[in-house]
């Protein structure tokens, strides 16, 4: 869609939506949609080319995204898609790649590659939509569940230490991390804003209790309220150390921008290193792309 129609466009967001697909699968509540409002937001304020954009997801509530953004999308396999991202990102460097999927799905049975894709610095985007449970096959106990909190296996408090992702993103090699929850919806937008615009693997936590398991078992009321109670608990901490961003049973919950720096990528290292040593050969890997056409 020309900038021209979007303007026009009854909804401003239409450009970027996949609007004969709405309404969406989503819980009344629920916060997914309101970062892909964000997403949106922050693709039409930074004016992309939209068919150098692209969208990955792995499975869960929040790997639906792919399906209703209207962009190139891949929907990919349980855990996978930051290693999707990665290769789509290395077969086209042109591209924006944007990984958009939940906590199970990226730190769970995808943990091994966020930690090494954030170890390569790869130029890459992840949004993570943390809603502390695996909402879709029925709020079992996350990697992200608080301890104490209530799930459909941890019915007497769940027991187990939990991951705090920002740590683990900087530990990991991230160059850039942001956490808010939901309702700071400007912050979101700016954020992912920033990460779209940054080199290297840039991490944005958001964060949205899954409304209809994790809060109801919790006691923590449902709909706007469940995003408030998160909202009004929360302290904007700009560049806090990411060792100190737990997140407690029903505490005060740390949100901001944590991390930006400068790091070569995966492929400026890459390029980098082959150049120093085939030195002048390296320009024959280099029209490799070009030749393709």
């Amino acid at each position: 869609m020309t900038q021209e129609k979007q303007d026009t466009a009854v909804n401003p967001l239409e450009g970027f939506l996949r609007m004969e697909r709405i309404p969406h699968i989503w819980c009344p509540g629920c916060g997914i949609g309101t970062v892909v409002t964000s997403f949106a937001e922050a693709l039409k304020k930074e004016q992309l080319d939209l068919d150098k954009v692209a969208v990955v997801s792995g499975i869960g509530c929040t790997g639906r995204v792919a399906g209703y953004v209207k962009l190139d999308s891949f929907h990919t396999t349980h855990g996978r898609a930051i290693p999707f991202a990665t290769g789509l990102k290395l077969a086209n460097p042109e591209m924006k790649v944007v990984v958009f999927s939940g906590d199970g799905d990226i730190s769970g049975i995808g943990g091994n590659h966020f930690i090494h894709a954030a170890r390569r610095n790869m130029d890459i985007t992840v949004i993570c939509v943390n809603n502390f449970n695996y909402a879709m096959t029925g709020g079992q106990v996350a990697p992200t569940t608080p301890m104490e909190a209530n799930t459909s296996t941890s019915p007497y408090g769940n027991f187990e230490y939990s991951f705090s992702l920002p740590t683990l993103a900087e530990a990991a090699g991230a160059t850039y991390i942001a956490r808010w929850t939901a309702l700071h919806f400007r912050r979101v937008t700016k954020s992912i804003r920033e990460a779209l615009n940054h080199k290297g693997f840039s991490f944005v936590e958001v964060i949205t209790p899954c409304v209809t398991l994790y809060a109801r078992r919790n006691r923590l009321g449902d709909g706007l309220n469940l995003l408030r109670y998160y909202y009004d608990k929360s302290e904007i901490v700009h560049n806090a150390d990411t060792r100190t961003l737990d997140i407690t049973y029903q505490g005060k919950l740390v949100v901001g921008k944590f991390v930006q720096k400068e790091k070569p990528t995966f492929l400026d290292a890459m390029n980098t290193h082959l150049g120093n040593v085939l030195g002048d050969d390296y320009q024959l890997y280099g029209r490799l792309n070009d030749d393709r056409d």
